[in-house]
């Protein structure tokens, strides 16, 4: 093993430790298990309650003046390459910063029409989710280069490769973003994906497949959804069931369009070459340590430190809340003020009743409407008599992943590279495939 410095072991298995505990390790509060991030992300919740609604529309707004002062002279910002690149962007993203300003104002102000700024609408989005990702991008912006830029990666990297690339088609290091989204947060498990591809660790076609395969709901908030559908009981069977689903789906949905289409080049379009290949003489544990080791060896500054956690949350605030916002309201307008989501979910009606799925017409309209918000299948199904169509209903929501107030409108607010349409094919392959797994296990537990 090469010869490393003590303070450069500590330095990687310090870190390691610190970031693996603030974003993986679960504590117990009175209210059940939370991860470290999401507890300080709570307290600034608690703190700044009153006033967190005016500072995300500011955030928005202001994104929006910035946005329109890039694209009307996009030389202003080229000293500094991070605001450039935060607010040079192109006539579509600027259309959305600016309608997400509008949507944001109308509903703070409470101006316009009620299906904008309703509760079910607009304050469910200002009043509630940004709240939550302001708080949780503070925390996870600012301590994600302790899991990103200390070495931890390029070990886990290493050790994984035998796991990952044979059953997902990806590189070692996205375990460490999965187990972050699992465990933690789908948010958190999307902003490290994305830095990682801009960083040029993952190509086009893995950055997509982790983002929209990965970047799972976490434990805390399906149990949420448990106790909305009356289930909160069953918790091991249905997280169990989740989990078995969403394998089988990480397995197949690499292999399928849209995301087997996707160049297999990096940001740059540079082609693929693995970086994790094992030298002769070396085992997976002495090589991914000793990259660990020169990775830590390179983070010298703590002003560095700070200003990349800086970078992070200004990106994520300014470049993912606006279309949130956007994306997220029309969404929820569409979901609540018409039949369309009913009418997308008239074709399940046979597959329902095929798997002898207990109240298929009512459940019918709980499928598609995910797309929207994770959380509305489970309030529509809550009133289906049967215990098992409820099981079902919560579990889908949970499984298929990409929906538009949260996970859907981040990935569209990175630069990883998945479309609209991609999503919401994405969204009905995960749909087709996850629905007879948790139906089969459904029977079981029933």
């Amino acid at each position: 093993m090469r010869q490393h410095q003590l303070s450069i072991h500590l330095k990687f298995i310090l870190t390691s430790i610190i970031g693996v505990f603030l974003f993986m390790i679960p504590v117990k509060t009175k209210d059940g298990f939370s991860i470290p991030i999401a507890l300080l992300a709570n307290k600034v919740q608690d703190l700044l309650s009153s006033q967190l609604s005016f500072i995300m529309m500011a955030i928005i707004v202001i994104t929006a003046i910035c946005t329109i002062i890039g694209y009307i002279s996009p030389k202003l910002f080229q000293k500094t390459p991070f605001f450039q690149g935060l607010f040079h962007v192109n006539l579509f993203w600027t259309i959305t910063r600016i309608l997400a300003a509008i949507f944001a104002v109308m509903v703070f102000f409470q101006i316009g029409p009620e299906a904008v700024y309703g509760p079910d609408t607009g304050q469910k989005l200002l009043d509630d989710l940004l709240h939550v990702l302001f708080s949780v991008f503070l925390f996870a912006g600012l301590f994600l280069p302790l899991l990103t830029n200390f070495g931890l990666l390029e070990f886990f990297g290493t050790m994984m490769t035998k796991v990952m690339r044979p059953l997902f088609t990806l590189p070692g290091r996205s375990s460490v973003d999965a187990l972050a989204s699992w465990i933690g947060d789908g948010t958190i498990g999307v902003l490290l994906t994305s830095k990682q591809y801009e960083e040029g660790f993952y190509t086009k076609r893995e950055a997509a497949v982790i983002g929209t395969t990965f970047s799972v709901v976490s434990i805390t908030f399906s149990l949420v959804v448990l106790a909305e559908v009356g289930l909160a009981h069953m918790f091991g069977p249905f997280y169990l069931t989740v989990v078995v689903a969403g394998i089988v789906a990480a397995i197949i949905m690499p292999r399928i369009p849209p995301l087997s289409r996707k160049a297999d080049t990096f940001i740059n379009d540079e082609e693929n070459h693995s970086q994790e290949l094992i030298p002769e003489g070396e085992t997976a544990l002495s090589f991914g340590y000793n990259n660990a080791l020169k990775q830590a060896k390179t983070q010298n500054s703590v002003y560095r430190f700070f200003k990349e956690g800086g970078q992070n949350i200004l990106d994520m605030w300014m470049g993912v809340a606006p279309v949130v916002m956007a994306f997220g309201l029309v969404a929820l307008m569409i979901a609540e003020y018409t039949p369309f989501f009913q009418w997308l979910g008239t074709p399940f009606v046979p597959l329902l009743e095929l798997l002898q799925i207990p109240y298929a017409q009512e459940a019918s309209q709980t499928i598609i409407i995910g797309f929207a918000d994770m959380f509305l299948p489970s309030v529509i199904g809550a009133g289906i008599e049967a215990e098992i169509t409820r099981f079902i209903i919560a579990a889908l929501s949970v499984s298929q992943l990409i929906y538009m107030s949260e996970v859907g409108g981040l990935l569209l607010g990175t630069k990883i590279p998945v479309s609209f349409l991609d999503l919401i094919i994405i969204f009905l392959l995960r749909t087709i495939i996850t629905l007879p797994i948790i139906t089969i296990a459904a029977y079981i537990l029933f």
